[in-house]
C-alpha cells in the first residue's frame, strides 16, 4: 500500500495460489454454482468461483505441510521430565464428510525425553492437521503420534473438543452439542498422570 499525503493511492494484493489448480477449481465451482440454481453471470457471482478456488486451497493447505519436519525445525535437548502442556489451541477444520466445517480447542501435552521443542511448533502441527479433509476421532490421533513419533517423549496426550456444523445446520441439527475425543501415550495411560493432566487444561491459571 502507497501514501501520499496520508491518502492511499495504490493498493496491489499479492495472492501466492497454484494458478493451474485455482483455475480447474473454479470451473467446477462455476458448474457447482450453476447446477444449484443460480445464475453464474450476475454481479455478485462472477468471481466467486475463482475467491472459492483459493479459499479452499487456503482452508486445506495443510497437505503441503510437513508436521514432523516441523517440529524437527525447533528440537532442542534439554533435561526436562516434567508435563507441557499448550492448551487453547483454535481448530478450523472441514468435516470430509460433507465439507462442511467443524471448529473448537486442542489441548496437547507432552512429557520430555532429552529433546523438547518450540512452543509454536506444537500449535503448528495441530494447525497441518487439521487444515485437511478431516474427521475429528483421526485428527486427534494425527497429532499425538506425530509427537510421540518424532519427539520419543515419555508420553504425549490430547483432547480436541469442537463444535460440528455439520450436525448444527443440517442433519440432527442440535445447537449446542459438543464433541470431545482423547488420545493418550505413554505416562499418561497411568491414571494419576492423566487426572493431572486433566485438571489442568480444566484449570484457569491465566
Amino acid at each position: 500500500m502507497i501514501y501520499n499525503n496520508d491518502k492511499i493511492i495504490n493498493y496491489k494484493k499479492i495472492d501466492a495460489y497454484n494458478v493451474e489448480n485455482t483455475q480447474k477449481i473454479a470451473e467446477q465451482y462455476s458448474n457447482i454454482i450453476s447446477l444449484l440454481g443460480e445464475d453464474i453471470n450476475r454481479d455478485g457471482l462472477e468471481k466467486t468461483p475463482i475467491r472459492v478456488a483459493k479459499s479452499m486451497q487456503f482452508l486445506t493447505q495443510g497437505y503441503q505441510m510437513n508436521p514432523e519436519e516441523i517440529l524437527r525445525s525447533a528440537m532442542f535437548k534439554e533435561d526436562y521430565r516434567q508435563m507441557v502442556i499448550v492448551k487453547d489451541i483454535e481448530i478450523y477444520s472441514l468435516c470430509e464428510h460433507h465439507i462442511i466445517p467443524f471448529y473448537g480447542k486442542a489441548h496437547v501435552a507432552y512429557i520430555p525425553n532429552k529433546h523438547i521443542t518450540g512452543l509454536s511448533k506444537i500449535a503448528r502441527v495441530v494447525e497441518a492437521f487439521s487444515r485437511r479433509l478431516q474427521i475429528q476421532e483421526r485428527l486427534t490421533n494425527q497429532i499425538k503420534d506425530c509427537i510421540n513419533d518424532t519427539l520419543k517423549p515419555l508420553g504425549v496426550a490430547v483432547v480436541i473438543e469442537a463444535n460440528h456444523l455439520c450436525m448444527m445446520m443440517r442433519g440432527v441439527q442440535k445447537q449446542n452439542s459438543v464433541t470431545t475425543t482423547s488420545a493418550f501415550t505413554g505416562a499418561f495411560l497411568k491414571k494419576e498422570t492423566r487426572e493431572e493432566y486433566i485438571h489442568l487444561i480444566g484449570s484457569k491459571l491465566h
